[in-house]
């Protein structure tokens, strides 16, 4: 039987899901991290079916999502984007940390995965720990530097910028600590599964591929890279890639 925990560690509220035999034993891990105005609930599918895999899963709120809301507008939180995505990196260290303490994770064998914005979160905590076994990216992009520039010139055109010159050059500076597109050699040949939808149309499709295509030759084992593209896709995980998803982490951690 599957069961789900509600939890908290620190200042992040999570849910917990692992088949109820292994509630208190050590298990293969995965944390799993939302999109953008979502919730930790909204990918329950993902968990249930790692966790009749035999995985336990984390299903954390992000910054100023779900319990954590402060009643921002989507505008606001727009604004801090790059926060909430920062600040969930470092929180993926916090949550590992607990649950190696609890030595509840077998044997080193972790996973990171997430949707848009999780996607994001996912590559870009591929630059921080080396801990991360295997990770997957659902409409996620490598190169939040590039990604964030689009950002800024989409927002001049349409709005005012509550930034000045500066404070977006500091904001640049500190993402490319977090982009994989520009230290790729940080992914060490472990395996990682991109999903994208060629139709998407908030997060381009396009720079996610040119990186594909970039880190497809390093890789010893092709075996470990592997990029699902949605012909028709737009920004929405179909069923097919979220089984392909299970079943990555199935092989790999």
């Amino acid at each position: 039987m599957i069961g789900i925990e509600r939890n908290k560690w620190g200042q992040v509220p999570f849910l917990e899901v692992v088949d109820f035999s292994l509630r208190n034993e050590a298990a293969p891990f995965v944390i799993f991290i939302h999109g953008f105005t979502s919730a930790k609930e909204h990918n329950l599918p993902y968990a249930y079916y790692l966790a009749e895999k035999g995985y336990r899963v984390l299903l954390p709120d992000t910054l100023y999502h779900g319990e954590r809301q402060i009643g921002l507008s989507e505008i606001q939180l727009g604004f801090r984007f790059w926060e909430i995505v920062i600040q969930t990196i470092k929180e993926l260290e916090i949550l590992k940390k607990k649950y190696n303490e609890l030595r509840k994770i077998e044997n080193g064998r972790i996973g990171i995965a997430g949707t848009s914005m999780g996607g994001i979160v996912t590559l870009g905590a591929l630059t921080q720990y080396s801990w991360i076994k295997a990770a997957v990216s659902l409409m996620g992009s490598p190169a939040p530097v590039e990604f964030a520039e689009k950002q800024v010139e989409w927002v001049k055109e349409n709005d005012s910028l509550p930034l000045d010159d500066k404070d977006v050059s500091d904001l640049l500076s500190t993402l490319r600590t977090f982009d994989l597109s520009l230290q790729p050699e940080l992914l060490n040949n472990r395996p990682l599964m991109l999903w994208h939808g060629k139709k998407d149309q908030v997060v381009p499709f396009q720079p996610t591929y040119n990186f594909y295509e970039t880190i497809y030759p390093t890789y010893d084992q092709k075996e470990h890279i592997y990029f699902m593209v949605d012909e028709e896709g737009e920004h929405k995980v179909p069923r097919p890639a979220i089984l392909k998803t299970v079943e990555w982490f199935c092989r790999h951690i």
